[in-house]
């Protein structure tokens, strides 16, 4: 091991210096140009001709080799290691160019090593070793310079001598004995070597400078690396004035703040800042914070009142104090537990919903007897669009007699919007929770987070991980958010979240929430809204004191222009109808007092849907099925047709992985059982099947349309017509059973707005038929089933009648004609038609 730093001003080495340079003038000419040496490998060294350097050796080899050379003429050959680590190298493990050395001193240390003092000669190159034991030889070729001393020579080392002039200047780690060296150099190429050796530079640098054998090229490299090292000085000396010139105006700052803080207190004056602490501190005496916040905001206040005025963590702290106080940690409305009080407010404010009602009650019930023994409860109402789950919150809050505020949740991608930045943050504040809170202004408020199932996540994190906490009734007393850094109870304010569907939901959230579903409005319902809420408040909206619509308009309104769960469309189409009315008024023309349904046409145009069957007639491969959407339930038409091909079935609109699924089990269990069904004459290798959902623009998916695409399925071939009157819905397995499906009183309402007679369901089904109002099972057939056939029984009507001719004489029939039978004909007239579309005459304009 060979380590050492390169000096030029050490006073004891004058002498060894003179005898060296009398060594390489007198040997300069007689050497040869290809010399055997011992060899040094060097570690973070490399020795530049002409340097003097102390060189530490630990390694056996190196330690022969010195002692060699010191018996011999004292020379060796320095090369420098690629790689540090490398305890034995080798010769790939060297660089090619080192320099011949001369020892001129050496010493045993304590510790083992060697250390000695070299002067470089010149460079060499390595050729190849002659023996690696008990020391490396090896042998080396000279190197010859080529002087130049011309014009751009002579001006590139004035350059280069004046930024090492400004260099030394600069730095503190070069004396000024380094550039009188310099000054004093003659020779190009020496001074590149001089300058290369007391710069701060790593080993790559400093052996490419070795390694450049044109003199005006290492000048060249030189003069760039002291450019960089200038800037680098240049820059520190900046930054560093700047630093003292900033303590230098604190300091003056703080010794004149405090000498006017003694002569305003002198004076009976007081600091404006002051007076500002001594405002939060009494407020964070008497706010109700717990202890451990307490302390926290006054040893804020500590660092605030230690501070200057304008230094940058001011405007934060006091940002943060003043969040602390505004909070409240401990003020809280009282509870009206009245029930009865509760429960008409509820019954005035919302007509149905008596799910979502009678949980409320039971709430205010159980905190009358056990009072603050009972945690809040966390509900989640889910249902439709416009079912009322916003507005029943509020009229929640009302009875219960708290304060009331909302967070809307749709669109969140970042989990800080709930826990809040951190303060380290420029414009750091604390997340939605807690400023919700301060605007609450109590610890018990109702708290709605809306639309809690439109939640996103991405690289800032999930923002319903954070819920986890905040809906957690043990977790919620110490809710921590990042900005406020302390705990924030949460345990008595009463959650409510709002939902149109479940399956968003992340399960660890939805097991914290006690779901309470909002199904969409039947009929009936939706009239009674419109009755009592709608049409009043549309017109005192709109200035209107005498204008009546009848049910029978507004059933119209609700059957033929809207198609929804909840009520928002027909309120809008009330509204329509009295911008109308109150435009006229405001005109001056005699505007109508009752709104008749041949003016409807006038307000709202023609119908936008039809009321009445999913069919008009019996047909072969129709079949009428239920769905659920966000807007409710609706029917759904399942098509089949058959043609030649060669068994492909092509499934279209828009179909879902599990509707495809479901199609592929109808099809296997046609084929399975096409004995039974009586489907004996088709050929299903030579046959395609083309199974279509109309609205093929709305995607669709679900297991329930199972039964459906069977029975249409069947129906085209078997040439047996669906009952247009018969709906039907549920899952089918590959043995023909009939499995539950979910959303029933959506589909029950579904089918009793298209006019539907009979409905087949599944079974297991028949548990959730106590959901659905007594009214609409009135004149609706309920088929439950458990297989396939009992589906086919209920769905499909006999097949037509085979004409048959009577032969004019007895012949032999042919074989052909023997196997295969007549192909069924097709029904040609439907019995029972129905007509949905009523003929109407465009009414007049109203007066």
């Amino acid at each position: 091991m060979a380590r050492g730093r390169i000096s030029t001003d050490d006073p004891g080495m004058e002498g060894f210096e003179a005898f060296l340079d009398n060594e390489i003038t007198r040997e300069q000419q007689s050497l040869e140009e290809v010399l055997e040496l011992p060899v040094l490998p060097a570690r973070d060294t490399v020795i530049f001709p002409h340097m003097v350097a102390p060189l530490f050796v630990g390694r056996e080899r190196s330690i022969r080799a010195i002692e060699t050379a010191m018996v011999r003429d004292q020379r060796v050959a320095v090369f420098a290691q690629r790689d540090e680590d490398v305890q034995e190298p080798g010769i790939d493990d060297l660089y090619p160019i080192g320099t011949e050395v001369l020892i001129g001193r050496m010493l045993r240390m304590p510790d083992g090593t060697t250390s000695v003092w070299v002067q470089g000669r010149r460079r060499i190159r390595l050729l190849g070793f002659t023996a690696e034991n008990p020391y490396i030889m090896a042998r080396v070729e000279t190197v010859t310079e080529v002087e130049d001393h011309s014009l751009t020579t002579e001006a590139l080392m004035r350059a280069v001598l004046a930024l090492f002039e400004k260099v030394v200047r600069l730095s503190r780690n070069l004396s000024d004995d380094a550039f009188v060296a310099a000054m004093n150099v003659e020779e190009p190429g020496w001074l590149a070597d001089l300058i290369g050796s007391v710069l701060s530079l790593d080993v790559a640098q400093r052996q490419e400078l070795l390694e450049t054998e044109d003199v005006v090229a290492r000048l060249q490299k030189v003069s760039v690396l002291l450019a960089k090292e200038l800037d680098v000085l240049e820059l520190e000396n900046r930054i560093h004035s700047q630093v003292q010139q900033e303590v230098d105006r604190s300091q003056r700052e703080f010794f004149l703040r405090e000498q006017m803080r003694i002569i305003q207190s002198e004076l009976g004056e007081s600091d404006p800042q002051m007076q500002d602490i001594a405002e939060l501190r009494e407020k964070i005496a008497n706010c109700g914070m717990p202890d451990e916040v307490r302390e926290r905001a006054n040893k804020e206040l500590d660092r605030l009142l230690s501070m200057p005025s304008g230094a940058p963590e001011v405007g934060i702290i006091r940002t943060y104090v003043d969040w602390l106080v505004s909070l409240p940690w401990s003020h809280a409305t009282e509870d009206n537990l009245d029930i009865a009080r509760a429960a008409q407010i509820l019954e005035e404010n919302h007509y149905g919903l008596p799910k979502a009602k009678e949980r409320i009650l039971e709430h205010m019930a159980v905190r009358k007897l056990a009072g603050d023994k009972m945690r809040s409860p966390i509900l989640c109402f889910v249902g439709p669009p416009g079912t009322g789950k916003t507005s029943l919150g509020k009229s929640i809050a009302q009875a219960l007699g708290r304060n009331f505020v909302r967070v809307s949740l749709g669109g969140i991608r970042d989990e800080a919007e709930i826990r809040g930045h951190r303060r380290t943050y420029v414009g750091a504040l604390p997340g939605r929770i807690i400023q919700t809170m301060r605007r609450a202004g109590s610890i018990n408020p109702l708290f709605m987070l809306d639309e809690i199932d439109k939640i996103g996540t991405d690289f800032r994190g999930d923002p319903s991980a954070a819920l986890l906490e905040v809906l957690d009734p043990e977790q919620n007393h110490a809710f921590s958010d990042h900005y406020l850094e302390v705990p924030y109870d949460l345990s008595h304010v009463m959650f409510i979240t709002t939902a149109n569907i479940l399956d968003p939901i992340p399960p660890a959230l939805h097991d914290r929430l006690e779901v309470i579903e909002f199904p969409g409005y039947i009929e009936e319902e939706k009239l009674e809204i419109a009755r009592r809420f709608l049409v009043p408040r549309q017109m005192e909206q709109h200035g209107l004191k005498e204008l009546h619509i009848p049910d029978s308009v507004l059933r119209q309104i609700i059957r033929e222009y809207t198609s929804e769960a909840g009520v928002r469309n027909l309120e809008r189409c009330i509204a329509n109808i009295c911008r109308k009315v109150a435009r006229k008024v405001a005109e001056g023309k005699r505007a109508p007092m009752r709104i008749t349904s041949h003016s409807l046409l006038c307000y709202l145009g023609p119908p936008q849907y039809t009321y009445g069957l999913a069919e008009e007639q019996d047909e072969v491969g129709v079949a009428t099925g239920l769905a659920v959407t966000e807007a409710g339930g609706d029917t759904l038409s399942v098509e089949v047709t058959t043609m030649e091909g060669k068994g492909n079935l092509s499934l279209t609109g828009q179909l879902g992985d599990v509707m495809q699924e479901s199609a592929q089990t109808a099809l296997s269990y046609a084929r399975s059982h096409a004995k039974e069904l009586n489907i004996t004459n088709t050929d299903f290798d030579k046959i395609d099947i083309h199974v279509h959902v109309p609205e093929g623009a709305i995607p669709k998916d679900g297991p329930s349309a199972g039964i459906t695409i069977a029975t249409a399925l069947i129906s085209t071939l078997t040439g047996r017509p669906v009952h247009r009157e018969v709906a039907m819905t549920g899952e089918i397995t590959l043995r023909g059973r009939v499995l539950p499906i979910g959303g029933l009183r959506e589909k029950v309402v579904a089918a009793h707005r298209a006019g539907i007679k009979t409905l087949v369901l599944p079974k297991r089904n028949e548990k959730d038929l106590v959901d659905v109002p007594r009214h609409l099972l009135k004149g609706l057939k309920l088929v439950p089933v458990e297989r396939m056939e009992q589906v086919l029984e209920a769905a499909l009507l006999p097949a037509p009648r085979r004409r048959t001719r009577q032969p004019a004489r007895t012949r032999r029939p042919s074989p052909q004609s023997s196997e295969q039978p007549a192909a069924p004909a097709m029904q040609a007239e439907s019995q029972e038609q129905s007509r949905r579309r009523q003929r109407r005459k465009t009414p007049p304009a109203p007066e």
